[in-house]
């Protein structure tokens, strides 16, 4: 989070709710918070079963001022299933 959005935020007393709520809604693995580059950064583990569900997670960071990137990551039975696929063992 830029630091002049991330300033509103941490002086908002609903801010730690927020996190919360976000965290409880998108049913976060995990959520870290830290700094990186300078800014504050929160990092979410997320499960989404298909790639349409990305603008849902990144749009309420994004009005919050955040920059969000995603990270597409496999599971071992996803790096098999992959494999296997571009070998053309499938």
């Amino acid at each position: 989070m830029p630091t002049e959005a991330g300033n509103k935020m941490v002086k908002d007393p609903n801010f730690v709710s927020s996190m919360e709520n976000y965290i409880k809604a998108n049913k976060a693995e995990a959520a870290y918070f830290m700094e990186l580059n300078g800014d504050r950064t929160a990092v979410f583990v997320l499960d989404l079963p298909s790639i349409d569900m990305m603008p849902a997670v990144a749009e309420p960071l994004f009005m919050l001022g955040a920059k969000v990137e995603l990270h597409p990551a496999m599971t071992i039975n996803d790096l098999k299933k992959g494999i296997a696929l571009a070998m053309g063992k499938a």
